[in-house]
C-alpha cells in the first residue's frame, strides 16, 4: 500500500514538473527581452562616449535587499547607456508589454528614469554616440522636477503625408510615486489601440492611441486646418461695444472734484490737549557714562508715549477728518452702446489639411535597442529587471517574483525607520508634528520660534502631551498673526539707545525702555560702542 502511494506521488511530482517545464519554455517564448542585471553590464551595454554624458554608471545592490541593478551613481550630470536587442521588437502585431524597475533610494527632487526604446541604426545613430537626439519609438517612465511629476509615454510617429516624425504624449499622465521604494512601471499596448499605464501592477491610466482627447498632439490630424495665408481685411471691426458718439458730458460734471473733503460738522472732542506732543523724553533715561558729544553726537533721552495723551482724546494739532466728497465724479466717460460695425471675432477660413490620413492602427516603427538617457540632480536612482513581452499573464508574473518580494521588504523596513524616527508616533501624528515644523520655519515667527520648537521636541519625546502642545503652538501662532495685524496704536523701536545726530544730519531712531536704568544704560553701551570705536579708529 505505501508502495503504490509513493508511485502516485511520485507521478504528481513529475506531471508538476512537466508542466512548469512546459510552462516556462511557453513563458520564455512570450518575453522578447529581459534584462535582471544579476551581472555585470560591461560588455553587453554600452555607455555612451559623447563629451555630455560623463555620468558614471554602477553595477550594485539594492540597498537592503541582495538584488543588483544599474545604478546613476553622481549627482547632477547627463547619463547615456543603450542595450542593442538580440532581435527586433515589431509592435504592429498582437500585445507588447513593456516593464521596468526602478528606485530612487534617496527620493526625487529633481530627475528622471524614462527608458527610450529605440528605433533600428539604419535611422542614423550607433550605440557608442547614443545622446538625446537619437530617434526613438517610444519615452516611457517616471520625471520630476519642479512642476512636472508625470510619468511619461511618448509615441513618435511619422506622418505619412508629411514624412514628418511627430512627438504624440499621453494627456494626465499618472504622477509618480514620492517614497523611496522600488517601484514597477508597466505600459500595454493592445492590438485593439488601447493603452494602459501601471504602476506596481494597478492601472493608473487606459487610453486609446486613435483618440483625440488621449493624446497631445492627435495621432490622427485635423480634416481642416485655418488658412496660413488668409488675411484679416484692414476695416474688419471686433468691437462689440463702443463709447456713444452722440453722448455728452453734462453741464455739471466737474472732474475735478476731489474724491474727499473735510467733514466741516465734526467738532474737536472736548479735553483735547492741543499743547501736549504725542510723544515725551524718557524721564528715565540717562546718558552713558563714556558717550562723547564731539564723537557720538549731541546726545538726545529716547522717547516714549506721553502719559497724558493716553487719558485725553488727543494730543497735539486737531485736525477734521475727511469724509466722502458726495460732488465727486470723476473723469468723465462717454457711455457703450452695441457696435453697429462690429462684424465678430475674425479668424482665417478653414482649408482642407494636406498632411490629414486616416489611421486604423498606428504605424509604430520596430524597437532595436533600449536606452537610457537622462538629465539628472539625484543620484542613487537604480534601475532593474527591463523587460519586453507579449503577454500580459508573464508580465505579472515578473512583477510577483522579482518586484514584490523586494517592495515588501523595503516597505517593512521603512515602516520601520519611520517609527523609529517619529518616536513611535503614528501616521497622523508624525504629519501634524512634520506640519508644525515646516511653520516653524516661517520667519513671522521671530522671536517665538524657539518656544514652539521646544513645545514640539517635548511633545514628540512624550505622545501624551501632544493635545496639549498643538493647542499650545496654536495659540502662539495665533498670537503672533493677531500682533501682525493689530500691532498696536504706534510701532515702537526695539532699543534703548539715545539718538545721536549725525555730521550728515540724519537722525537715527529712538527707542522706549521700561526696564531699571542700570539695564538701560547696559544696552546704551551695548548698541553704541561699536560706533564710537570704528569712529575712533578712523
Amino acid at each position: 500500500m505505501e508502495e503504490r502511494n509513493r508511485r502516485i506521488w511520485m507521478q504528481y511530482a513529475l506531471l508538476l514538473l512537466i508542466g512548469c517545464f512546459i510552462s516556462q519554455i511557453y513563458a520564455s517564448s512570450d518575453v522578447k527581452f529581459y534584462e535582471s542585471f544579476d551581472k555585470a553590464f560591461d560588455g553587453r551595454w554600452i555607455v555612451s562616449e559623447k563629451e555630455d554624458y560623463n555620468g558614471v554608471w554602477k553595477h550594485a545592490k539594492s540597498e537592503g535587499y541582495d538584488d543588483h541593478g544599474l545604478l546613476v551613481s553622481e549627482k547632477a550630470r547627463k547619463y547615456a547607456i543603450v542595450k542593442e536587442l538580440d532581435d527586433v521588437v515589431d509592435l504592429k502585431d498582437g500585445t507588447v508589454v513593456l516593464q521596468y524597475e526602478v528606485r530612487f533610494q534617496e527620493g526625487l527632487e529633481c530627475g528622471g528614469a524614462y527608458l527610450k526604446y529605440l528605433r533600428p541604426q539604419e535611422a542614423g545613430w550607433i550605440s557608442k554616440e547614443f545622446n538625446n537626439e537619437s530617434p526613438y519609438t517610444i519615452m516611457f517612465g517616471p520625471d520630476r522636477c519642479g512642476t512636472t511629476n508625470k510619468v511619461h509615454f511618448i509615441l513618435k510617429h511619422k506622418n505619412p503625408k508629411s514624412w514628418e516624425y511627430i512627438e504624440h504624449h499621453l494627456k494626465f499622465p499618472p504622477s509618480v510615486p514620492s517614497d523611496k521604494l522600488t517601484h514597477v512601471y508597466t505600459a500595454v499596448l493592445k492590438p485593439d489601440n488601447e493603452v494602459l499605464i501601471l504602476i506596481d501592477g494597478e492601472e493608473k491610466k487606459k487610453v486609446s492611441f486613435l483618440s483625440n482627447d488621449d493624446f497631445e498632439p492627435p495621432l490622427i490630424p485635423a480634416k481642416t486646418i485655418p488658412d496660413p495665408d488668409d488675411k484679416k481685411p484692414e476695416d474688419w471691426d471686433e468691437r462689440t461695444k463702443i463709447p456713444d458718439p452722440d453722448a455728452k458730458k453734462p453741464d455739471d460734471w466737474d472732474e475735478d472734484a476731489p474724491m474727499e473733503i473735510e467733514d466741516e460738522d465734526a467738532e474737536k472732542p472736548e479735553g483735547w490737549l492741543d499743547d501736549e506732543p504725542e510723544e515725551i523724553d524718557d524721564p528715565e533715561g540717562t546718558k552713558p557714562e563714556d558717550w562723547v558729544d564731539e564723537e557720538d553726537g549731541e546726545w538726545e533721552a529716547p522717547k516714549i508715549d506721553n502719559p497724558k495723551c493716553e487719558e485725553a482724546p488727543g494730543c497735539g494739532e486737531w485736525k477734521r477728518p475727511m469724509k466722502s466728497n458726495p460732488a465727486y465724479k470723476g473723469k468723465w466717460h462717454a457711455p457703450l452702446i452695441d457696435n453697429p460695425n462690429y462684424k465678430g471675432v475674425w479668424k482665417p477660413r478653414d482649408i482642407p489639411n494636406p498632411n490629414y490620413f486616416k489611421l486604423d492602427r498606428p504605424n509604430f516603427e520596430p524597437i532595436a535597442a533600449i536606452g537610457i538617457e537622462i538629465w539628472t540632480m539625484q543620484d542613487s536612482i537604480l534601475f532593474d529587471n527591463i523587460m519586453i513581452a507579449s503577454d500580459e499573464k508573464v508580465a505579472e508574473t515578473y512583477r510577483t517574483t522579482t518586484w514584490k518580494p523586494k517592495f515588501d521588504v523595503e516597505k517593512e523596513k521603512q515602516k520601520a525607520e519611520e517609527t523609529a524616527i517619529s518616536g513611535g508616533l503614528n501616521g497622523f501624528q508624525k504629519m501634524v508634528f512634520d506640519l508644525f515644523y515646516k511653520v516653524a520655519d516661517i520667519p513671522f515667527l521671530g522671536e517665538h520660534k524657539s518656544k514652539v520648537l521646544d513645545f514640539l521636541e517635548k511633545a514628540e519625546k512624550q505622545p501624551n502631551l501632544i493635545v496639549g502642545a498643538v493647542i499650545s503652538i496654536i495659540i502662539i501662532i495665533f498670537t503672533v498673526v493677531l500682533m501682525l495685524i493689530f500691532g498696536g496704536k504706534k510701532q515702537q523701536p526695539a532699543t534703548t539707545t539715545g539718538v545721536a545726530k549725525k555730521s550728515d544730519g540724519a537722525e537715527a531712531s529712538s527707542s522706549n525702555s521700561q526696564g531699571a536704568t542700570e539695564k538701560k544704560e547696559e544696552q546704551n553701551e551695548d548698541a553704541t560702542a561699536p560706533r564710537r570705536r570704528a569712529r575712533r579708529e578712523n
